[in-house]
C-alpha cells in the first residue's frame, strides 16, 4: 500500500512538470511540408503559432511535446510557404482599376472599344477608363487612334492607360478639357503625331495633362476598392505588397483601416515625388507598425520599353529616330535622392532603358559613395549596359525585378533594341550574381497579381503554353529555391523586414501560404495552375478555399 502512494506521488509530479514545461499555443499546425526559407532552406512538418508569431517550427514529436493547443491543424502533407511578398507592385493603383474596363488581352482596338461599351454600361461614369491595352499584341503593333473613340464618346472624356502604365489614348472630349492642340509640348514626354494630327497616344509626362483633370476617388470609395483588391490578394497568397508610388492621403488611409481592423494585408509604402508627401513623412523621419511601414521614395528616370520611353544609349532598333524619354531631371533626380539620404529613406527608382540605369547608377554611386545597408534600389533593372553590372555590387545596390517581364516582352523586345543590347537585359541571374540575392515583384497591374506567375517565370523562362521550348534566354533564369526566396526573404529584406517576416522562423510574423501542390517539385508547367487553398497573416486566416 505505501508503495502505491509513493507512486501515484510521483506520477503526479512528474504530470505537474509535464503540465508546466509545456506552453500553451493558439494552434498547432503538424503533417505538413513546411518550406521555412531561412538561411539553411530548411523543411519542417510541424509549428505552433501564439499571439500572431511562431513559437516553434520542426517535427511535430518535439511540437507536441513542449506546446498544447485545443486547435491542431493536420494539413496531411499539404505545402506550406513564408507569406508572398510582392517587392514591387501598384496595390492602390489595381484597387482603383477594378471597376474601370479591363482592356488587358485585347485583340485590337475594337475589341478595347467594345469592352468600354460592356463597361459603361455595367458601371456608369463620367469619365470612361480603362487599363491594360498593347499594342504589340495586335496586327501591325501600330498605337492606336483616337478616331473612334471620338465616334463612341462625343461628349465624355475617355481615358485608357496602357498596359505598362507609361502611356494612354485618350479622345477629342478629354483632349478639349486638357487644353491639347497642335502646340503643346510637354518635357519628359510625348503628343504622339501623325501627318501633324494628334492621334491621342500621350506618353509619360505627357500623361498628367488628362490624368490631373480625373476627379479622385472619395475617401469611402477608395477604402471600399482597397478591401475589394485584398482579397483578390489574400487568394494569391500574399500577405505583404510594397506599394510603389504612394501619395500621404492614401497612405493615411490605409493606416487608418488597419488600425481599425479592416485592411490585414501588410503594405511597404513607397511614397511619390512630392511636397506634401516630403511634409507628412519624410521630413518626420520613419513611421512603422505592424501593417505599414513608410520609409522610402519612388523616384522615375524614365519610361517603358513597350511604348518607347525608355532611355536607351543609342537610338531603338526598329525606332532609329527614338532613344527615349527622361522624365525627370538629372538635378532634380539628384536633389530628391540627397534629401532622401540625408532623412534616412530608402529610395527606390523606376529605370527600364541602359542609359537611365547608367544615370540612376551614377547618381546613387556618387552619393552612396562605397558599400553601404542603406539598399537603394533600382527598379526593374531591365536593360543593363555590360559595362554597368558591376555597379549593384560595388556600391550595394539593390536590383528589384519582375520576372514575368521577360516572358511578357519576349515577343517583341528583340525588335525594339537588338540581338546584341538584348543579351544584358532582362538578366536576372547576372544580377543576382552582384550582391548575392534579389527581390522579385510583379509591377501588377502591369502583369497579373499572381506570385505564381512570377516564380514560374524566373525559372522557366517561358509563357505558360510552354514557349519557347527550353526557355528564353535561360542562361539567366533562377533556381526554384532563388525563386521562392526572391518572393519571400530577399523581398522582405529589399524592405528592411527579414528580421519581421519572409521565412517561418520563431519569432516571426505568423504569415504563410498552405497550396494544393508543391511548386518546388511539380512539373513546371503545373505551377502557374497551383492554387492557394489557405492564406494566414499574424496567425488570422484571411483566405481559405476549403469549406468550413
Amino acid at each position: 500500500m505505501k508503495k502505491l502512494v509513493i507512486m501515484a506521488i510521483l506520477t503526479a509530479s512528474v504530470a505537474n512538470q509535464s503540465c508546466q514545461r509545456t506552453e500553451i499555443a493558439d494552434f498547432i499546425v503538424k503533417n505538413a511540408v513546411v518550406y521555412c526559407v531561412d538561411s539553411n532552406f530548411s523543411i519542417a512538418e510541424s509549428f505552433a503559432v501564439k499571439d500572431g508569431k511562431f513559437l516553434a517550427v520542426g517535427n511535430y514529436r518535439d511540437i507536441k511535446q513542449n506546446y498544447r493547443s485545443e486547435k491542431v491543424y493536420d494539413l496531411a502533407g499539404q505545402p506550406v510557404y513564408p507569406g508572398f511578398y510582392d517587392a514591387h507592385c501598384h496595390f492602390s493603383g489595381y484597387a482603383g482599376n477594378l471597376r474601370k474596363a479591363d482592356l488587358v488581352g485585347s485583340k485590337d482596338f475594337s475589341d478595347v472599344c467594345n469592352r468600354l461599351v460592356e463597361n459603361q454600361q455595367k458601371y456608369p461614369s463620367v469619365w470612361i477608363q480603362g487599363r491594360g491595352w498593347d499594342q504589340n499584341n495586335w496586327p501591325g503593333k501600330k498605337f492606336p487612334d483616337r478616331a473612334e473613340l471620338d465616334r463612341l464618346f462625343p461628349d465624355k472624356p475617355v481615358y485608357l492607360t496602357r498596359i505598362d502604365g507609361h502611356a494612354a489614348i485618350v479622345n477629342a472630349a478629354a483632349m478639349k478639357l486638357a487644353g491639347i492642340d497642335e502646340t503643346t509640348k510637354v518635357s519628359g514626354g510625348e503628343i504622339i503625331r501623325e501627318n501633324g494630327r494628334i492621334t491621342g497616344v500621350l506618353i509619360d509626362n505627357a500623361m498628367d495633362l488628362v490624368y490631373s483633370l480625373i476627379p479622385p476617388l472619395s475617401d469611402e470609395e477608395e477604402a471600399a476598392a482597397l478591401l475589394l483588391a485584398q482579397d483578390n490578394c489574400f487568394e494569391v497568397g500574399l500577405t505583404t505588397v510594397a506599394d510603389a508610388g504612394l501619395d500621404a492621403g492614401t497612405v493615411k488611409l490605409m493606416d487608418k483601416l488597419h488600425q481599425n481592423g479592416q485592411l490585414k494585408m501588410r503594405v511597404y509604402a513607397m511614397l511619390s515625388v512630392n511636397q506634401g508627401n516630403f511634409n507628412e513623412f519624410t521630413s518626420h523621419g520613419i513611421y512603422k507598425t505592424d501593417r505599414l511601414n513608410v520609409r522610402s521614395m519612388k523616384l522615375y528616370a524614365d519610361g517603358a520599353l513597350g511604348s518607347r520611353g525608355a532611355l536607351m544609349l543609342q537610338p531603338y532598333s526598329d525606332a532609329p529616330e527614338k532613344s527615349g524619354l527622361q522624365v525627370n531631371t538629372t538635378a532634380c533626380l539628384k536633389e530628391i535622392c540627397q534629401k532622401c539620404y540625408d532623412a534616412g529613406y530608402q529610395v527606390e527608382t523606376h529605370c527600364i532603358g541602359d542609359s537611365a540605369n547608367r544615370l540612376m547608377l551614377s547618381i546613387y554611386k556618387d552619393i552612396l559613395k562605397t558599400k553601404n545597408d542603406r539598399r537603394w534600389r533600382i527598379e526593374h533593372a531591365q536593360i543593363i549596359d555590360p559595362d554597368d553590372f558591376r555597379l549593384f555590387g560595388e556600391y550595394s545596390i539593390i536590383p528589384s525585378v519582375q520576372t514575368s517581364h521577360a516572358t511578357s516582352d519576349m515577343y517583341w523586345a528583340v525588335e525594339r533594341v537588338g540581338p546584341v543590347r538584348i543579351k544584358s537585359a532582362y538578366a536576372y541571374r547576372q544580377l543576382l550574381e552582384q550582391n548575392g540575392w534579389i527581390p522579385n515583384g510583379s509591377d501588377f497591374p502591369v502583369e497579373r497579381i499572381n506570385p505564381l506567375f512570377g516564380f514560374f517565370a524566373g525559372f522557366a523562362r517561358m509563357d505558360q503554353s510552354g514557349f519557347p521550348a527550353g526557355g528564353w534566354m535561360i542562361e539567366n533564369a533562377l533556381s526554384r529555391e532563388e525563386c521562392l526566396k526572391a518572393m519571400t526573404i530577399w523581398a522582405a529584406k529589399s524592405c528592411f523586414e527579414e528580421k519581421e517576416r519572409g521565412s517561418i522562423e520563431p519569432g516571426k510574423m505568423a504569415d504563410f501560404v498552405i497550396l494544393n501542390e508543391d511548386i518546388m517539385k511539380i512539373q513546371p508547367l503545373r505551377v502557374p495552375k497551383a492554387q492557394v487553398l489557405e492564406t494566414w497573416i499574424g496567425g488570422e486566416q484571411v483566405f481559405t478555399r476549403l469549406k468550413q
